[in-house]
């Protein structure tokens, strides 16, 4: 066989190369800034991307629930989130995997389910994944074991986001067509304000009472002197009500020999607290920091989401900040023994690890609130983070790793003097061993009643001279001291947080919003830090008592809360919880329209008579409440207030000054000019003095605070309390609270013509200024 030679070489036969690419998963979270940290977590073969929050909501212009579906919602997109919807969708659709991310709590959970149902919810390759802690292990330790979407915990959001709208958008028109447009009522916010108009009238109703207490300065053999004060005679605790008094017993006790009676001491050991839950960081911030609630929860997702802290770049520093466990997982635990063992000292290590209960149905499944790492020391973190975050790290860190030492030892000594039929005491502690106060003591709220009132403090750091029992004491001086019971303290944001909790109202997580919403809608004011119910929030208030006393009723809030506790864990269905709480709520709000619609149109009688034309006068309804008409009205337009007491002169509002000529309680009293701080004793005491704004002056060097003024034409006006040594002043109302963006230390709240408040930084250049709450309240 031969073969034909062409000249040619042979053609090589080769199999194209195909190159496949592999598919990336897709992660979705809530925040761009949580997104740049994960993504360093998680490499090439992953796409991140945010949210930027919700994507679906009921729209604001209408309800948007369908009562006679079966409180069926109208979900609608957000206004400008097409764009972030559509780049989400896109990336979806070659995705291998797709890891609905938001925050583990039950509004991240229903912004995984909005997500998922623009992307095909139905979809197998759609899973949920939970970061506690936003870092490397967690956040690939997460998406190795992802879950589903949990329905019942979408199902408690739905009904809370359900009931807040049925309230908002039914009750505030109510209030609009019959009282006056701009009211507004909202479930859970209308109870905190409740809670503040009652202990307004606490305040207003309290009456002062005189009391004296005497203090003996005694001296043994050895020194130093010490102070005691007189507890008893004859047995029975002294109460001692006035001058007259206090100074027969000064004489007759220093007749008589002082001798130490009984020497008692006893060793007492305190204990740490647990480390942070939201509310107890909210607190604890406004205690010691003075952050609002809002300033900490917006700062706490800063340092939860990752910040940028040098060659280990962004990296999220602390637990999920929406928490109510004080549950630590062992190796965190472990981590903080080795800490102190190695820096602090082993003495300082208790034998096993703390354990702390958390409250009833408290969720577990989350961690307390802790560093990320007991290693990053917040001073290490100092050149990288700002003054207010590393400030909250610090409380966080310092609270977790107390909350892991050993209880402090304190020596507690009280001594017992008797001197004829009197009894006096002296009690102290001194510590013995530091323990966990080493490292962090918790702040305390304002106590209802000053201490000391008929009886005796603890003195911490007292040292006593070497006494013996029998010893014979000299009495180098007695002093007797006027005093006035105070009535309750106004509540400051940490004490309403306190509040709410305690009575299980709305829920931590929610707490921000509140003291926002009521701030915004020009309910409260703040007055040296204290809420301060307005005359409009008596207002509101008193209208939503009135109509509507279930639904706005603590105890009642409280129950629906443990509902919605209830549909999460799978034990009551969501939508006949909606139907139990919509009947009774109908039937008051018929009644309510029924009734607030006959006021304005006919008034309700009266036995009263205008003094000007004769003819009976009616109560009406107006801007500021409930008030007496003439029914000739148009012809007579006479008016007065309803109240008797409202047509004194003057209204007197106690306060928490001291009157610096006698030392009695002031009051708040409205003169010819506006407000005024003067003596409760006037006439005997006619010191008076302008009302305090809390701010300290911001000139250099000048100790005074801004005060309230008017001007010779009577406009209101701010300026320092030391004028004319300083001459520093300002139009628009100064308030606590540093600016967040350039940290002025206060900020100024503006009232528009249109009635609207805005809270803003008066530095020049600055532009801060605090946005108003999107719901009624």
């Amino acid at each position: 066989m031969t073969t034909r030679k062409t000249g040619k070489k042979p053609r090589k036969t080769t199999k194209k190369a195909t190159t496949v690419r592999a598919k990336k998963s897709l992660v979705i979270v809530e925040s761009p800034a949580k997104a740049r940290t994960i993504k360093k977590y998680l490499g090439n073969r992953y796409e991140v991307m945010a949210s930027v929050g919700h994507i679906r909501d009921l729209p604001k212009q209408k309800l948007g629930v369908n009562v006679e579906k079966g409180f069926e919602p109208e979900y609608i997109r957000i206004q400008g989130k097409t764009k972030v919807i559509r780049g989400l969708k896109d990336a979806a659709r070659g995705a291998e995997a797709i890891y609905l991310a938001p925050d583990p709590d039950r509004e991240g959970e229903a912004i995984a389910w909005h997500i998922a149902h623009e992307l095909n919810g139905n979809s197998d390759n759609i899973f949920r994944v939970l970061f506690n802690e936003i870092t490397e292990k967690a956040v690939q330790q997460a998406i190795k074991n992802p879950g589903r979407i949990d329905l019942q915990k979408v199902n408690a959001q739905q009904a809370r986001r359900i009931l807040d709208r049925l309230v908002g958008y039914m009750v505030s028109p109510l209030l609009w067509r019959n009282v006056s447009r701009g009211l507004s009522a909202g479930r859970v916010q209308s109870v905190a304000l409740r809670l503040i108009c009652e202990r307004e009238r606490e305040i207003k109703a309290f009456t002062p009472k005189e009391y004296w207490t005497i203090e003996a300065l005694l001296q043994g053999q050895n020194p130093p002197p010490f102070q005691t004060r007189l507890h008893s005679k004859a047995g029975e605790k002294l109460e001692i009500s006035n001058e007259a008094e206090s100074q027969a017993i000064v004489e007759d006790l220093k007749r008589h020999p002082a001798i130490v009676r009984e020497i008692q001491q006893k060793e007492r050991r305190r204990y740490p607290v647990p480390p942070f839950t939201t509310s107890t960081l909210q607190q604890e911030a406004a205690r010691q920091l003075r952050f609002s609630a809002k300033k900490t929860m917006v700062i706490a997702q800063r340092l939860y989401e990752g910040l940028d802290v040098g060659q280990e770049g962004p990296i999220g520093l602390i637990t999920y900040m929406r928490t109510d466990s004080v549950r630590l997982a062992a190796e965190a635990q472990g981590e903080a023994r080795d800490y102190v063992a190695q820096k602090i000292g082993a003495e300082f290590l208790p034998e096993a690890p703390p354990l702390y209960r958390s409250k009833k149905r408290a969720q577990e499944a989350h961690e307390a609130i802790r560093p990320t790492s007991v290693w990053r020391h917040p001073e290490e973190l100092a050149p990288f983070l700002e003054k207010d975050d590393l400030a909250l790290y610090r409380l966080i860190w310092n609270r977790f790793v107390a909350s892991q030492m050993a209880p402090a030892v304190l020596d507690m000594t009280t001594v017992i003097i008797e001197a004829g039929p009197y009894e006096l005491r002296a009690t102290g502690s001194v510590v013995k061993f530091a323990g966990f106060m080493q490292l962090y003591i918790e702040g305390k709220d304002e106590e209802i009643q000053a201490p000391g009132a008929n009886g005796e403090e603890e003195g911490e750091g007292i040292l006593f001279p070497m006494l013996r029992q029998g010893e014979n004491l000299d009495l180098l001086e007695v002093t007797p001291s006027q005093h006035f019971t105070q009535p309750p303290p106004r509540y400051t944001e940490a004490s309403l947080v306190k509040e709410l909790e305690q009575n299980g109202i709305g829920r931590p997580s929610t707490y921000a919003l509140i003291m926002s919403t009521i701030r915004d809608r020009r309910y409260v004011l703040e007055e040296n830090r204290k809420f301060v119910a307005t005359q409009l929030g008596f207002l509101v208030n008193d209208l939503l008592v009135e109509y509507f006393p279930d639904i706005f009723d603590a105890e009642f809030t409280a129950q629906m809360e443990e509902r919605l506790d209830a549909i999460e864990e799978g034990e009551k269905d969501w939508k006949e919880t909606l139907s139990e709480f919509y009947a009774p709520f109908r039937i008051d709000l018929d009644k309510a329209e029924a009734k607030l619609a006959h006021l304005k149109r006919e008034g309700e009688q009266t036995s009263e008579v205008c003094n000007r034309c004769g003819k009976p006068m009616i109560i009406r309804m107006g801007r500021y409440g409930k008030f007496l008409a003439c029914s000739g009205y148009p012809e007579c337009r006479n008016t007065r207030p309803l109240d008797k007491e409202k047509e004194e002169p003057e209204e007197v509002v106690q306060s928490d000054e001291i009157c610096d000529q006698c030392g009695s309680p002031m009051v708040i009293k409205n003169g010819r000019y506006g407000k005024f701080l003067a003596c409760s004793r006037y006439p005997e005491c006619k010191a008076t003095k302008p009302l305090s704004t809390g701010v300290p002056c911001p000139q250099p060097g000048c100790s005074g605070t801004i005060v309230e003024r008017r001007s010779k034409r009577g406009k209101i006006f701010y300026s320092c309390s030391t004028y004319p040594n300083c001459e520093y002043a300002l139009w628009d109302r100064p308030i606590p609270g540093e600016c967040p963006q350039c940290h002025n230390p206060f900020l100024v709240e503006k009232v528009q013509r249109s009635g609207e408040v805005t809270t803003r930084c008066p530095r020049k250049g600055c532009g801060y200024q605090r946005e108003m709450a999107e719901h009624p309240v």
